[in-house]
């Protein structure tokens, strides 16, 4: 017998779901930031382009404005590439780090959220002015999960250059 489309939609939703929480393949987020002494946040490992606030903001930049281009039609972008990353020389001081992890986290909870409402087709194209036809929730969930492997490795090994992952 073969699936429903949807028993397919519903079962795509549950990976989805899965996938932008990092169960599966990734160290989840909330390891990834785990007991991360504040003097690590802004420092630079020889060599490295970014610290782990840079990193982290970026996530929390690009998974906001993913969320918003897939829930707001009057939502714009900010401007590729320099809008997507802390403006040069922010730091994580005076609870900065904390709001950002806490942005990112509630953003993407908001976009699993999406991601659930059996009401919304994930196949269908987004309603935004600047979404060509294969932007639908699917796909940006995708580039979503994808970008956060990415990023969350990066910052995994950020922090074992900086000496600041904990030793198995």
């Amino acid at each position: 017998m073969t699936p429903s489309t949807s028993d397919l939609q519903h079962d795509l939703r549950e990976r989805l779901i899965d996938a932008l929480a990092g169960a599966n393949a990734h160290v989840p987020f909330s390891e990834v930031v785990r007991d991360l002494p504040a003097d690590a946040r802004d420092r630079r490992p020889a060599g490295a382009p970014h610290s782990l606030f840079d990193v982290l903001e970026h996530l929390r930049i690009t998974t906001w404005d993913i969320l918003e281009f897939s829930r707001d039609s009057k939502h714009a972008s900010p401007s590729w590439p320099t809008g997507y990353w802390p403006a040069q020389g922010a730091t994580s001081a005076n609870g900065a780090w904390e709001k950002s992890v806490a942005a990112y986290e509630r953003d993407l909870k908001s976009f699993a959220a999406l991601i659930a409402d059996p009401k919304i087709d994930l196949f269908a194209r987004i309603d935004h002015p600047d979404a060509k036809p294969h932007h639908t929730l699917a796909r940006e969930a995708m580039v979503i999960v994808d970008h956060n492997g990415y990023h969350w490795g990066e910052m995994v090994l950020l922090r074992r250059l900086l000496g600041a992952w904990p030793q198995p």
